[in-house]
């Protein structure tokens, strides 16, 4: 899957906050651009290690991007977890969320081996 180099840092960000954590799927919004600010938003089902066979906690992620200006560049994330469900919740958790956004692009659904597999190749560029 090839991603941009913003959804990376993002990904890298989400994995950095979400340490011993098996990240089960996760749902990538379009960013938006509002003036000299690029945000971005996920949703993402994650198993703790200290959860094994619970249900997965839901998280939402958020990133802002400083484009233009005397602080580009400068960048923002967080992952706040929500509640526990199970998975098949989540893809109504994701609809829901865009339906109250009125974002009508496309939802980009990476499954957890794609997650790690762009975390680990953000890491080890980044080392």
């Amino acid at each position: 899957m090839i991603v941009s180099a913003t959804r990376e840092r993002f990904i890298a960000a989400i994995a950095e906050r979400l340490p011993g954590a098996d990240v089960l799927e996760a749902h990538f919004f379009s960013p938006h651009r509002h003036a000299e600010v690029e945000s971005g938003l996920a949703v993402v089902a994650a198993q703790s290690e200290d959860n094994a066979g619970g249900r997965p906690t839901v998280y939402s992620a958020t990133y802002l991007l400083t484009l233009k200006g005397a602080e580009r560049g400068k960048w923002a994330a967080t992952v706040t977890p929500e509640a526990d469900a199970p998975l098949v919740t989540v893809d109504e958790v994701v609809r829901g969320v865009a339906r109250r956004a009125e974002d009508t692009d496309e939802i980009t659904r990476m499954s957890g081996d794609e997650f790690r597999a762009i975390a680990r190749s953000r890491a080890a560029a980044t080392t």
